[in-house]
């Protein structure tokens, strides 16, 4: 009887059984890695957006009389949201206790991400600066 050459049936069951598990191996690690770009590309969005919004704030005219200051937002893209939170405060660095803020306050801007939840707070970026009168 010639021997017959070839794989057996149990062979490739194994075979294809352990290309199952490094195919679905590499697909989660592609899942990951994609997840992880796209919190980047938002964060990255949310950086530019505070720092924009933040230089928007300091050219904008000087609010002197409300209280707290008012300043305008610029439009974020869709899914973003940009708050002042705390509002913008007046400040005493004389420290006489008077109310009027010697011609600087501190602007907080808060932008969060559009995958901002209960489940993941830390995805916002806090910006804070300060507006002098000039």
């Amino acid at each position: 009887m010639e021997s017959e050459k070839g794989f057996s049936l149990i062979e490739v069951v194994i075979a294809m059984a352990l290309m199952g598990v490094v195919a679905a191996a590499f697909l989660s690690g592609l899942s990951t890695t994609s997840r992880g770009v796209s919190i980047a590309d938002e964060r990255a969005t949310a950086e530019s957006l505070a720092r924009s919004q933040m230089e928007y704030v300091k050219n904008q005219g000087y609010d002197a009389t409300n209280d707290p200051p008012q300043y305008s937002e610029i439009l974020p893209p869709a899914g973003y949201n940009i708050e002042f939170l705390p509002p913008p405060e007046r400040l005493d660095p004389e420290g006489d206790g008077i109310l009027d803020d010697d011609g600087i306050q501190k602007i907080t801007v808060t932008v969060y991400f559009p995958s901002y939840d209960a489940e993941h707070p830390d995805r916002k970026i806090t910006l804070e600066g300060y507006k002098i009168n000039r």
